[in-house]
């Protein structure tokens, strides 16, 4: 009597299959991909966000979907600029602390030179009718950037009643009352929704994405953030330390990013005589054409500030310092973070999170993206055709940005 033939294992499924770490990418490739996103990038965060999901999740699929907005929710409980931090976390995961500098150091150095130049009297573009025009195309190409994150993300991680009604919950809150301290509330009740609705003994989902920092270099990253905010809250003289604890001070205490920090930055360089109103008024304006992230607008009142050293010198002072608070944030909450998140009860929640955020973001479609943005019908009509490019023919987002930017530099000439 023969033997029965020996039963092949099964293959594995396809979520396991895909679970396999993605191979590192140099730091020189990384910098360039985020060099570009940095001198393309218009339209603040949330806007931003839809740039990364588009380049990172749909283009290259260096990220999930989920993985992606577990990213984004964790950037938004964390002090400091959101939408730097998820670019740096994406870094981090691709390439290790090398990547994560690269991609910091790409997506931030454009808007922070051309604001350090404005500083020195470079001018700026939005003076002449053409530049206003391609200004305000390039808002209008946000509007089609958003819609599309939107659109998609709803798709795969609203796939069910109860992720629909968290995102919904989600946006009527923020569409109501649009604080930033709101704003974390709503992810932690998103969270709290998605453990209690949305399966807490399923199966864990794998991302393939191993943790290039440990635990204990996140704790001393987390250490080091509370001992610099203990020094940056002690009164100094004028100087440069002076100027890195106001600097590093405004990035720590602010939640959302963004326009949020503007109030602390006053605060830290015009109530003590450093920079003057007018002075602060007008690189804030200037800041508003740039690319890239808003925290960059540290680099120009540094070069400005009536303290030392001021000049090229200043301005690097100042840009670390309001940068830096968020970096050590996320290193230090991102390895138990993503030990946590391998629990299926964690899961559930992140998945109530992730839910949230696209309620977050559809929010932020309408304002401040939609509302700064559209204003006439041919802005409608534009932002429609670049959201049709994207969707419907996968155009390029910088093919769309080119499309949008000239559009509305034409309009800028036709007055």
């Amino acid at each position: 009597m023969s033997k029965p033939a020996p039963t092949q294992p099964d293959p594995p499924p396809p979520a396991e299959a895909a679970a396999a770490p993605l191979p590192a990418s140099p730091p020189l490739e990384i910098l360039l991909i985020f060099l570009r996103l940095g001198c393309t990038c218009f339209g603040g965060p949330i806007a931003h966000l839809g740039y990364f999901r588009a380049e990172f999740v749909e283009r290259r699929k260096w990220l999930t979907e989920r993985a992606y907005a577990d990213l984004v929710a964790l950037s938004q409980f964390l002090p400091g600029p959101a939408s730097s931090q998820t670019g740096f976390g994406i870094g981090l995961m691709r390439g290790g602390l090398p990547g994560a500098l690269a991609a910091w150091t790409g997506f931030t150095m454009p808007s922070a030179v051309l604001l350090v130049l404005f500083a020195f009297g470079a001018g700026s573009i939005a003076g002449s009718p053409a530049g206003a025009g391609l200004l305000h195309g390039l808002k209008l190409v946000a509007v089609a950037i958003v819609a599309q994150a939107v659109m998609g993300m709803a798709r795969s991680l609203c796939p069910d009643r109860a992720r629909a009604s968290i995102a919904t919950g989600a946006l009527v809150v923020m569409l109501v009352a649009p604080w930033s301290v709101l704003q974390i509330g709503t992810i932690a009740a998103g969270g709290l929704a998605g453990w209690l609705l949305c399966g807490r003994d399923a199966a864990p989902e794998a991302d393939g994405f191993a943790m290039p920092v440990s635990r204990r270099f996140g704790a001393a990253c987390l250490a080091a953030f509370f001992a610099l905010l203990a020094l940056a809250l002690v009164p100094l003289p004028a100087g440069p330390l002076a100027l890195f604890d106001a600097f590093y001070r405004s990035g720590a205490l602010v939640f959302g990013g963004g326009h949020v920090v503007l109030p602390l930055l006053r605060n830290a360089v015009v109530v003590p005589g450093w920079v003057s109103d007018s002075t602060f008024l007008a690189g804030y304006g200037a800041a508003q054409a740039m690319p890239g992230p808003l925290f960059t607008f540290a680099a120009y009142l540094g070069a400005v500030a009536g303290v030392r050293p001021g000049g090229i010198g200043g301005a690097a002072i100042a840009l670390f310092a309001i940068f830096v608070p968020g970096i050590l944030a996320l290193l230090g909450t991102l390895p138990f973070w993503h030990a946590l998140r391998a629990r299926p009860a964690a899961q559930a929640a992140m998945r109530g999170t992730s839910a949230a955020v696209v309620g977050l973001l559809a929010a932020a479609l309408y304002d401040p993206v939609w509302t700064s943005a559209v204003k006439t019908p041919v802005d409608l009509a534009i932002a429609a055709t670049g959201f049709v490019l994207l969707v419907a023919w996968r155009a390029p987002p910088l093919l769309v940005v080119a499309l949008s930017a000239a559009a509305g530099s034409a309009l800028g000439l036709l007055g």
